[in-house]
């Protein structure tokens, strides 16, 4: 498991819609070292910190194997690492694999594994079309955050280090299941309430949930 491409971007002002709209997505890839603190890495930067960024959501990484699936959904488009606005293009790390609250070292740094990413408008501004986000969350094939627990310095080809693995045995996978796909799967739900791992909107969506359902 290791770091492919380490990606970076300050926020940009891009037209949407014929209005200016700050979107820090776009990330190009460099050689580093960078040092990653708690809330970004030296050099990056996002712009709502009203949906992205935040302690849980310090760090973004995506899968490299998942590049040969869009390659082949989308093969009129170039698809350089740093694509999908992903901090980390990462090598052997799935969202099935995954549970929220593994922790993972990486060059100095340590994480742990917070949430899924759930697709906004400026992915399709990055793509230049308003379908990847449905396509990006049907594929299933999210990504995950990390929040930063010990601040380092990182860079391309770091390892990606397992230090422990949370035994509530969610997964990346299980979250993004039961927000888009099964959504009555109360049993899934009254465990992901209880990770601590799971930021609070998250939590605090699931609780939702399940008071809907339970009535």
């Amino acid at each position: 498991m290791k770091v492919i491409s380490l990606n970076v971007g300050l926020p940009r002002i891009v037209e949407y819609n014929g209005e200016p709209v700050a979107t820090g997505i776009f990330k190009e890839p460099v050689p580093g070292p960078v040092m990653l603190r708690t809330l970004d890495l030296d050099g990056d930067r996002q712009a709502d910190l009203s949906v992205h960024g935040g302690i849980s959501k310090a760090v973004y990484g995506y899968p490299s194997e998942h590049y040969e699936f869009w390659k082949r959904e989308l093969p009129e488009m170039e698809l350089p690492y740093g694509m999908f606005g992903e901090n980390f293009t990462t090598e052997g790390l799935f969202e099935d694999k995954l549970n929220v609250g593994d922790r993972f070292r990486v060059g100095g740094a340590e994480l742990m594994v917070t949430e899924p990413r759930l697709p906004c408008y400026k992915l399709g501004i990055k793509f230049g079309r308003v379908d990847i986000i449905k396509r990006f969350l049907q594929s299933r094939r999210t990504g995950f955050y990390f929040a930063v627990l010990k601040e380092g310095e990182v860079k391309a080809g770091d390892e990606i280090e397992l230090v422990s693995r949370d035994e509530n045995g969610i997964t990346i996978a299980d979250v993004t299941r039961l927000y888009a796909f099964e959504k009555d799967d109360l049993e899934t739900m009254r465990r992901a309430v209880k990770l601590s791992a799971l930021s609070e909107s998250w939590r605090e969506y699931f609780q939702h949930q399940i008071q809907k359902l339970s009535h």
